[in-house]
This record gives structure tokens, C-alpha cells and sequence, in this order.
């Protein structure tokens, strides 16, 4: 699994593809049990931001 960082003006998170379930996983960097799911980058970090 690869990951790449991100971060915005809000918030800094990580982007991981599960290759197994084609879905990927937003991670919040600061606190890595925080973790949005989706079918695309937009919907995973949505989700994250959701339970951030």
C-alpha cells in the first residue's frame, strides 16, 4: 500500500489505496484511527472530514 500526504488550510491527511477492495482510505495525520472511506479521493476525504 502506498500514501501520500496532503494537507489544506483544515486539515492534514494521508491518501492510501486498498488495492484488494479498489477502495481509498483518507487518514487524518494527526490522529491515524481517524478514517474516511470511499470509491474516490473526494469521497474518502469527505468522509474523513465528516469524523473529523
Amino acid at each position: 500500500m502506498t500514501t501520500m500526504t496532503f494537507g489544506n488550510t483544515t486539515m492534514q491527511y494521508r491518501i492510501a489505496l486498498d488495492t484488494t477492495t479498489q477502495m481509498f482510505m483518507a487518514y487524518d495525520q494527526a490522529d491515524a484511527a481517524k478514517v474516511g472511506y470511499g470509491v474516490t479521493i473526494e469521497q474518502a476525504v469527505a468522509a474523513l472530514k465528516k469524523i473529523s
